[in-house]
């Protein structure tokens, strides 16, 4: 789970009866509106150990602006009304709006709100890649079924009746779910959503997005770099060399296109590398410590903590029970 800028809000006991804007002022974007501006690339970061990336997060907020990214995104607005930009598309939205986008394609939600206010939990979304569901169809054919509904989100697609209402609560329960749950639940939203009648392509088949493929390269780069490099001593400068930038230019750039800060993003990583040390072997925490790529146990305790909300010895003990448990009958 994650959120984003604040606690959690629950949805509405009975989401059925929400109001939602399900198809109101469908219509596409004529020349010279913001969707001709060229978009802005967003990494995604998963947490360590998840498969898609669950997130609530307040209105404003750093990525609630024009924008794209490699995955796919179903996205609820939760709060609010206002203009929601798809593609080429322009239309209202009000709460319970419900839209999956595909990969790279531009979106956001702008709400119509006084200067300076912010609304808490504004968005609750699920983030997933590509190859993640491509793998699932390798695995299990039967996820094959889900593939005209990957097809049509590369154009955005509306929901709207009792499909977007079941996905309101479908994705509460996602952020609430343990781990297999999750995956359960997601594979049961995916279904439900390929399967319905209930839902509208929203951008034009032909609409091309002009995107900077350079600011995605050099986001790779970087990445690449650390990934590379993870276990070893690692500086800004090293990475901005990588990039052919000034120290400062990478600095505001990585946080501008990740939403993290260079230092922020490089702990992340290494915890990440930590948990699957802790999954997959019996290596003490000090060893895990080192491998993954810290100087020293205490900041690898701390940040650990910070990222997972677990120590790594309660990581590995919660993982072992886990896998104790017996198997329903």
């Amino acid at each position: 789970m994650e959120r984003s800028q604040s606690s959690f809000a629950p949805v509405p006991q009975d989401a059925r009866a929400a109001p939602g804007a399900w198809g109101p002022d469908l219509s596409h974007a004529p020349t010279g509106t913001g969707t001709d501006l060229a978009p802005d690339f967003e990494l995604i970061v998963r947490q360590p150990r998840q498969s898609f990336r669950w997130l609530v997060h307040d209105y404003p907020y750093p990525f609630a602006k024009w924008h794209y990214h490699p995955e796919y995104e179903l996205h609820l607005i939760q709060k609010t009304s206002g203009k929601m930009f798809v593609g080429d598309f322009i239309g209202n939205f009000e709460p319970g709006n419900l839209v999956l986008t595909g990969p790279n394609l531009p979106h956001n939600w702008v709400s119509d709100l006084p200067a300076g206010e912010t609304v808490r939990d504004r968005d609750m979304l699920i983030q997933f890649s590509d190859d993640v569901v491509r793998e699932m169809m390798r695995v299990c054919l039967e996820f094959e079924e889900i593939e005209p509904l990957l097809d049509d989100a590369r154009y955005g697609i509306a929901f709207h009746g009792e499909t977007a209402r079941f996905g309101w609560r479908a994705l509460k329960r996602i952020g609430q779910a343990n781990p297999t749950r999750r995956m359960l639940l997601f594979f049961e939203l995916l279904d439900e959503l390929n399967r319905s009648g209930e839902k509208r392509i929203l951008s034009s088949r032909n609409y091309a997005p002009t995107l900077d493929h350079a600011v995605s390269d050099t986001v790779n780069r970087a990445i690449e770099y650390l990934i590379g490099n993870l276990t070893g001593e690692i500086s800004l400068s090293d990475v901005a060399r990588q990039c052919g930038l000034s120290d400062s230019a990478f600095s505001r750039f990585f946080k501008k296109n990740t939403g993290h800060g260079f230092v922020r993003y490089l702990n992340r990583m290494r915890v990440n590398r930590a948990c699957m040390l802790l999954a997959q072997s019996e290596m003490p925490i000090i060893a895990v410590c080192f491998e993954a790529g810290f100087s020293n146990l205490s900041n690898f305790n701390r940040q650990f903590l910070s990222i997972t909300g677990h120590t790594p010895s309660a990581y590995r003990r919660q993982l072992k029970r886990n896998r104790a448990k017996p198997s329903a009958p």
